[in-house]
């Protein structure tokens, strides 16, 4: 089950009543878009409208609408001075008391949307493979840290799938159409097995391999005497998360390379 559904149905489990607040119309400049919702109980919030005092009016009044009892009521808020913020739109908010069958319809959509997310495969459980997958995991993807050392796996921390595999290579075959590979393990030569599998998948949204100019012409040497398709590695990104940053720290890293990855997704 993925990440997003387990939260949501924790939340359920733990929270009631619950009252869903969503974005029924948005004009001009607006935090989020038409449909963007979210959910309050008493004491807990899922989800999110687009923060700041907006957010924080909403919350109040789905928390007056449990205390009172009311089904429903609707909001409509200038975003202007009056209210502390510039965005200059205006927002109109629908606020309903979940029951049964609302509950049973949220969390159909959130498993259809998770089922669609786009999958990022994490190749490597060391400190840039763990710093990345922290920082995937807030993200709206579905990553998958792989890895061939139970300990560094067992290591990491952040709120992904994991995979403990004695051939990561093999998983390749499995992802999605329009996946992203990562590939950051402590083996030169896996790195340049994984990568070779990912690069034929011609469906791929992005293959990364963490490591340097001189790393990336030993791979593009390696490739020309393993692979059929010698300027398959054209499609290669090495070294990953750009140039213009020189900070070699595994979080900083992990925020470009996430960045870079989104913008392949999304682009």
């Amino acid at each position: 089950m993925a990440l997003r559904t387990t939260r949501l149905l924790q939340f359920f489990e733990t929270n009631s009543p619950v009252v869903r607040v969503e974005v029924a119309e948005a004009l001009g400049s607006t935090p989020r878009e038409t449909g963007a919702w979210m959910l309050v109980s008493d004491t807990d919030l899922f989800g999110t409208i687009g923060g700041g005092q907006l957010e924080l009016m909403a919350i109040n009044e789905a928390r007056d609408l449990i205390r009172s009892g009311a089904p429903t009521g609707d909001m409509n808020v200038p975003l202007g001075p009056e209210i502390g913020q510039c965005c200059g739109g205006r927002v109109a908010l629908s606020l309903d008391r979940l029951d049964g069958k609302s509950i049973k319809d949220i969390s159909e959509t959130v498993r259809r949307d998770d089922a669609a997310l786009p999958q990022v495969y994490v190749f490597g459980a060391g400190h840039v493979g763990k710093a990345l997958s922290q920082a995937l995991s807030l993200l709206p993807v579905r990553a998958i840290l792989v890895e061939t050392r139970q300990d560094e796996l067992d290591a990491a921390t952040a709120d992904v799938e994991k995979h403990l595999a004695a051939m990561p290579e093999s998983l390749i075959g499995d992802a999605a159409p329009g996946s992203a590979f990562v590939v950051l393990t402590h083996d030169h030569a896996l790195d340049f097995l994984i990568v070779q599998q990912a690069l034929a998948r011609k469906d791929a949204a992005y293959v990364g391999m963490i490591g340097s100019k001189t790393k990336r012409a030993t791979y593009r040497s390696w490739h020309r005497n393993n692979d059929d398709d010698p300027a398959g590695c054209d499609r290669l990104v090495c070294p990953i998360g750009g140039s213009d940053v020189k900070d070699k720290r595994p979080q900083v890293i992990a925020a470009l390379v996430a960045a870079e990855i989104m913008t392949a997704l999304l682009g």
